[in-house]
């Protein structure tokens, strides 16, 4: 996998010059995200000094041979995302730690030459998909001001929207990355759970994590993904991979499920409706066969994370500070998570039970289609 020079952005090292010239292209890089208006994207940005000692080690491992397949991208990382000598704060100012080791995924993207410039803002303990709720400010759309950019993982989609960095890290349970991403106009890319470690990352529900990458292509993603993939030992939720099999979608037609059309909502935006349309039509181009599916199995799930018990696992990340200092947290946040108090032991097994019977709901209809097209 190599990433060609033509495909970096104005946000990356001139890969193949000296120390000297990246080091210009430095001071010429903090300048312009300095530049940049919405100083909410950032809780921590790298000093000069902390990105020139990575440029520094880059350089000597691509001069010795080591392969860098993300030489010179700068990356940026969701702030419930450890890294080494910075501080963690999940957009809880009391919650703040310093941790010592890096995340398993930041050091293989640091190992392959990539470069990480800061971490991004979020929804306090990534919880909610507008990207206001947090204490260090609503962090704006890229290109209107006035619209939301989507969360939790807010900061991490306008870095990349904004080309402040090539590509970035959030995270995604019930969306925290796909949203924030389709509302700046990025690819966001959830993996299949387990593939990529999540190890050192603040949960919201540690069973469900996953980590996310934004970028402004599906080629970039996956490149990023070929990076950070693969099996942690020290990630009780890891899993060891095979290969995934070919789909249909490499042959041509595939069968593209869409939900009935009492099923949709689209709030009433009608142009977010429209636009729904138009990729259907899109998608026919590109060798779909539309099949109407029936979405309740799916809708019913996604209320269990949020309605269910699976709330319990995000109580349990900020019980203390809960129990403490409830004042340190956000009112709408601290809500959601209080709400975990009313749920039973019994509670949750009937959850268990409820959640396998619409995992075989879904099976059905997952019978019918290759892949879905939903709306966000």
């Amino acid at each position: 996998m190599t990433v060609s020079s033509s495909k970096i952005s104005s946000s990356s090292v001139p890969a193949r010059r000296n120390i000297d010239e990246a080091r210009r292209w430095l001071a010429d890089f903090l300048l312009r995200i300095d530049a940049y208006p919405d100083k909410a994207v950032w809780i921590h940005r790298l000093t000069k000094e902390e990105i020139d000692r990575q440029l520094e080690i880059v350089f000597r491992r691509h001069t010795a041979g080591e392969p860098q397949p993300l030489l010179g991208l700068t990356f940026a990382i969701k702030d419930n995302i450890d890294l080494a000598g910075a501080p963690t704060t999940a957009a809880c100012p009391a919650f703040s730690y310093v941790p010592e080791k890096s995340v398993t995924v930041v050091s293989r993207l640091c190992d392959a030459g990539a470069i990480v410039v800061g971490k991004t803002n979020l929804g306090q303990f990534a919880t909610g998909l507008v990207g206001t709720r947090s204490p260090y400010g609503a962090v704006k759309n890229p290109f209107r001001a006035d619209y939301i950019s989507g969360g939790s993982s807010s900061g991490s989609a306008v870095a990349v929207a904004a080309g402040l960095v090539d590509f970035s890290l959030g995270t995604d349970t019930d969306g925290s990355g796909r949203v924030p991403a389709s509302f700046c106009n990025l690819v966001g890319f959830k993996p299949t759970r387990g593939f990529v470690s999540t190890s050192g990352i603040v949960p919201a529900c540690r069973s469900l994590d996953c980590v996310s990458i934004f970028a402004r292509s599906c080629q970039g993603a996956a490149n990023i993904f070929a990076v950070a993939r693969g099996f942690d030992e020290n990630d009780p939720y890891s899993r060891r991979e095979n290969e995934p099999p070919l789909s249909r979608l490499r042959e041509g037609k595939f069968r593209l499920g869409v939900p009935r059309d009492e099923q949709l909502e689209f709030c009433g935006n009608h142009d977010a409706d429209w636009m729904y349309r138009h990729a259907i039509h899109h998608a026919i181009g590109m060798g779909a066969v539309p099949v109407e599916i029936d979405f309740s199995p799916f809708r019913a799930t996604a209320q269990l994370l949020y309605e269910g018990p699976w709330v319990a696992e995000r109580y349990l990340v900020c019980k203390e500070l809960l129990e403490k200092n409830p004042a340190a947290i956000l009112p709408v946040t601290r809500a959601v998570l209080s709400s975990a108090a009313k749920f039973s032991a019994a509670d949750a097994f009937e959850a268990q039970y409820q959640l396998q019977s619409l995992r075989r709901q879904a099976e059905r209809e997952w019978e019918k289609m290759d892949t879905v097209l939903l709306p966000t």
